[in-house]
């Protein structure tokens, strides 16, 4: 019979994914930084920036209204705040944190996959750094889902056991 552990939310756990969400800000940012034309050329030692250049100047990375790595900064600052608030009882006291946490990481994993096989598959170009960003979500993604908050979180939500008698959804 397996039972949940007592921290869930441990700090540990925690402070690791923080560290991987802030690599993800940084490798993002400084994209950015290319795409908004702050810097000259992308950094890249294995594609070349040329090549890099292609991938991050594509259609694909020109869909939405902001460049795809000023929003990919965004979506990992957002993973950042959510992974480093709320107690070590989070997953009790307010396990709406916890899932709008998972949610954000879950998301972009899904979107570092996506990007990936279109670096691959339509760009025909790659970048290394962009591999990286991508390598950083589908790993902060697999700890969320393989990682014990989540699973207590939800349970708490199923059950309905919160501070006063059911979860808190404020």
């Amino acid at each position: 019979m397996s039972h949940a552990p007592s921290d869930p939310s441990r700090w540990r756990d925690r402070i690791a994914l923080a560290a991987l969400a802030s690599a993800g800000l940084l490798v993002s940012g400084y994209l950015a930084a290319y795409q908004l034309g702050a810097v000259a050329a992308p950094w890249d030692p294995v594609f070349g920036p040329a090549s890099s250049a292609r991938v991050l100047h594509s259609v694909v990375s020109r869909l939405l209204p902001v460049p795809d790595a000023a929003a990919g900064a965004a979506a990992y600052a957002v993973e950042l705040a959510l992974d480093l608030v709320g107690g070590a009882e989070r997953w009790r006291t307010h396990p709406w944190l916890v899932l709008a946490f998972s949610a954000v990481a879950v998301a972009l994993g899904v979107a570092g996959v996506a990007l990936t096989a279109v670096q691959v598959l339509v760009v025909r170009a790659g970048c290394t750094l962009c591999l990286c960003s991508a390598a950083l979500s589908i790993a902060i993604a697999w700890a969320v889902v393989a990682g014990d908050e989540l699973r207590a979180a939800l349970k708490t939500v199923s059950a309905g056991a919160g501070e006063r008698g059911h979860a808190r959804w404020r």
